[in-house]
């Protein structure tokens, strides 16, 4: 398959009904563009090559998806189905075999794609179709006493009786190039559409003796296109609940399967339990009997084992050690590691920081630049003061430091190991070892002042 294989994917609809600026192909399901995820399908089958036909103004596809590897090629006219293919064909050899895709279709499956290309061996044409209760705006399959596939009809231009045909075709066919080019060169546009349709191919190959194979799929999300935000919303929770399946049966407990989202990749360790409302994001990995709590986001992280992240936390490009405790509303910003048995507690950030084993930020508190040692307690309320207007300088804050509350330490400073600073200081020198360190104005009194009251009017 990987010598004899092309892959056309047709990506050059304008979606209107999306009324979106966003070219159609680029709204995402699962995080990942349609297009791309429909060319990562088509990558599983090891083809030559993959050439994506593109339409007049589509240049931001190409700039957006410019990573993808694939040929790209404009469709400068919208003329139809058959006229974008036939943009493809001049680099496609007669000895290849064709599978045409759809760039607005994302949930095909490598499996039903090995399938269809397998239908179009020993000089076949294989052909996709489902059966629908309603077929409504579908092309329907038309069949003769035989049940052999004979032609596919467009619903514009169908019989009353036609359009009582359920079956219809999904527009993914597989097919010898030699044989597709003689053909698209004698399709015509005599139709209610003025259009050169692809799906005339199917009765000329009938016709010209050429069998035609058409298989199906008992999953009809695979070949549902999307036209509007209705459809990408639908498709949406069926890749979703894919995903939540799949977790599942991997050991995974998932509160409420309808209320998780992944949009990237995940490893689990064993006995992990996700909570409701959980958003997964680009790489991420989690140890072994890791709890994460109800509205949580993790993005490019990895989790240590018997790490808990509690509620309405939102953790991103962060290393988090064995063991550690997190939120709730705990926020990491990305460049933070944290050894094991740490506790990062609510309303707290850390940013660009590493804190070692056993350490301690419970309450209200910002860590950003810093390097932190072993066993600190951060008291409430304390502030790295990191950025001077201009630079951004580091804090360093030894092993067994005892921090009280609202001190804001103003980088670049250091404190030394077994430092004590005191509650409400701001510490702009470093901090010896072993020593308490404060700065505080003197406590006083005025005996006899009164609280001042409105004037009567």
């Amino acid at each position: 398959m990987s010598t004899q294989l092309t892959v056309v994917v047709l990506a050059a609809g304008q979606g209107t009904r999306m009324k979106s600026d966003l070219p159609k192909v680029l709204h995402t399901i699962g995080g990942r563009p349609m297009l791309a995820r429909v060319v990562d399908s088509a990558q599983s089958l090891n083809p030559q090559a993959i050439h994506v036909v593109y339409g007049h103004g589509g240049e931001r596809v190409r700039e957006q998806l410019s990573a993808l590897s694939v040929n790209w090629i404009l469709q400068s006219r919208q003329l139809g189905t058959g006229h974008a293919v036939d943009q493809a064909m001049a680099q496609i050899a007669d000895s290849q075999n064709v599978l045409v895709l759809y760039g607005d279709v994302p949930l095909i499956t490598p499996a039903t794609l090995s399938r269809l290309v397998a239908a179009a061996q020993d000089g076949g044409l294989g052909l996709l179709t489902a059966r629908l209760p309603d077929p409504t705006g579908y092309g329907r399959i038309v069949r003769n006493a035989a049940g052999k596939v004979c032609s596919i009809v467009e619903q514009k231009d169908a019989s009353p009786e036609q359009l009582a045909i359920n079956e219809i075709n999904t527009g993914m066919l597989a097919v010898n190039a030699g044989l597709l080019r003689g053909w698209l060169g004698s399709i015509g546009n005599d139709n209610a559409q003025g259009e050169y349709y692809l799906t005339d191919i199917v009765a000329l190959a009938a016709d010209s003796g050429v069998d035609v194979n058409a298989i199906s799929t008992p999953d009809l999300a695979e070949i549902e296109g999307v036209n509007n935000r209705l459809q990408l919303a639908e498709l949406e929770r069926v890749f979703q609940r894919r995903q939540a399946n799949h977790l599942m049966l991997q050991g995974v407990t998932l509160r409420d399967p309808a209320r998780f989202d992944l949009r990237g990749s995940l490893e689990v360790g064993r006995d992990v339990e996700i909570d409701i409302g959980v958003l997964i994001e680009g790489e991420v990995k989690i140890g072994d009997r890791c709890y994460i709590g109800p509205n949580s986001v993790l993005k490019d992280v990895v989790l240590g084992s018997d790490v808990r992240i509690e509620a309405n936390s939102i953790l991103a490009s962060s290393t988090i050690g064995d063991r550690c405790l997190i939120g709730p509303f705990a926020r990491l910003r990305p460049e933070c590691r944290l050894a094991e048995g740490v506790k990062v507690g609510n309303f707290v950030e850390v940013k660009k920081s590493t804190v070692d084993k056993g350490s301690k930020i419970n309450h209200l508190t910002y860590v950003g630049d810093t390097r932190m040692g072993a066993n600190v307690n951060v008291g409430a309320g304390t502030i790295t003061c990191n950025y001077d207007g201009a630079n951004k300088h580091l804090t360093v804050i030894g092993d067994n430091v005892f921090i009280g509350s609202d001190t804001q330490l103003v980088a670049p400073v250091t404190i030394g190991d077994g430092a004590t600073i005191g509650a409400g200081s701001t510490i702009t020198r470093d901090a010896p070892a072993g020593e308490l360190t404060l700065s505080r104005s003197e406590q006083r009194t005025r005996r006899g002042w009164r609280r001042p009251v409105k004037a009567r009017s």
